[in-house]
């Protein structure tokens, strides 16, 4: 978004935050701190509520270009906001449920409800959105990170492992991972691992290691804010993944930014597209025979991880720089504003759509009332 206002556009971000002030959200604090104005709604009231709020704050001021990162109530005002003439822009950021109901109900849906461009983050996303017969417009925006000044030293011992993300077991595999980094710790010499991150199963986690017994070779690191993320990164020597489903991972592209030597889990999305086998990192096939194996490999051999390291760093740098992503959405956003109406026609059938959302949740209420009664 700096990149954004840097290009002259003016920048809107209607949040939803699930519970807590908004001070207290990292992003929200973040943008207010760049000048960008959020306005805030409670993703615990009802749906309809949600996307009546959303309509209004378009109404009151109809923005050039709609896009929806991550939002129920967004995608589910994408039938009245292309009524607008609005151009309304969705983002695959994951290979998993959630994206592919996304896809089904507003990419490949009934023509009414679908977005008017799907930005993929990556290569495989990209490949499947474009076989779908939709008039709905694909494009492959990866994410950017920051590019370090300085490149993280691999060389050094002992060898750091680390695991950067949620800590839940639902596609992070969380537990997995710790029992494979505890293993590795006690079969190969000269490792420690930290496990960096905050989620519902980090009491697990904690268990999890207090019973493999290793002492502080694995260790619960926290939460780093994301300001710190790549001065953490820069200590270590390893970034483990081994995720069942990603989309293009965040933690993966900075770490690669940084030199660290990444080791993945071989997956359908994201990996493949970064890692390149004993170039730019490793992938394998489990997360026990294979894996120790491989940081055996890494751990003997420093020749190995300092030529890694820079391959790793080189792709980031050449493809997924934060200046890099910012300018293909600018270009992107440059393209849809040729095609958005003038405010005041965008503006009427916004109030339009805010009145039969509404007529639509009266016919909603008065049938779920009749079915209670009926009861």
């Amino acid at each position: 978004m700096p990149f954004l206002q840097d290009a002259g556009w003016s920048v809107n971000v209607l949040f939803f935050i699930e519970r807590g002030p908004p001070e207290a959200c990292p992003c929200y604090q973040a943008l207010t701190a760049l000048g960008v104005r959020c306005d805030v709604m409670s993703s615990s009231e009802p749906m309809f509520v949600q996307v009546r709020w959303l309509l209004r704050e378009l109404a009151a001021s109809p923005p050039t270009v709609f896009v929806i990162n991550l939002s129920s109530a967004g995608y589910l005002a994408t039938r009245w906001i292309k009524r607008s003439g609005i151009p309304s822009i969705g983002i695959m950021h994951s290979d998993d449920p959630f994206y592919k109901k996304i896809f089904d109900e507003f990419v490949v849906g009934p023509a009414g409800n679908c977005l008017s461009d799907l930005v993929c983050v990556s290569e495989f996303l990209a490949q499947g959105a474009a076989d779908a017969k939709t008039a709905t417009s694909m494009h492959l925006i990866p994410y950017g990170v920051p590019i370090p000044n300085r490149t993280a030293n691999v060389s050094k011992t002992p060898l750091r492992l680390i695991y950067v993300g949620r800590l839940v077991e639902e596609q992070k595999r969380i537990l997995e991972v710790s029992r494979a980094l505890c293993r590795v710790v006690r079969e190969v010499p000269g490792i420690e691992a930290v496990i960096y991150g905050n989620g519902p199963d980090r009491q697990r986690v904690k268990r999890c290691l207090e019973e493999e017994n290793v002492g502080t070779s694995v260790r619960l690191g926290g939460q780093v804010d994301n300001a710190d993320i790549q001065k953490v990164m820069l200590e270590a020597n390893v970034l483990v993944l081994l995720s069942d489903y990603e989309g293009l991972p965040i933690a993966l592209l900075e770490a690669m930014a940084c030199g660290l030597v990444p080791v993945c889990l071989r997956i359908r999305s994201g990996v493949g597209q970064l890692v390149e086998q004993g170039k730019t990192g490793f992938v394998v096939d489990d997360r026990s025979d294979q894996f120790v194996s491989t940081i055996r490999t890494i751990a003997s051999n420093p020749e190995l991880r300092a030529r890694v390291s820079s391959a790793a760093r080189d792709s980031i740098v050449a493809q997924y720089s934060d200046e890099l992503n910012a300018s293909r959405w600018l270009q992107l956003l440059r393209d849809k504003s040729g095609q958005s109406p003038e405010p005041d026609t965008s503006q009427r059938a916004l109030l339009r759509g805010i009145r039969s959302l509404e007529f639509l949740e009266k016919a909603v209420a008065q049938k779920n009332d009749a079915r209670q009664t009926s009861t």
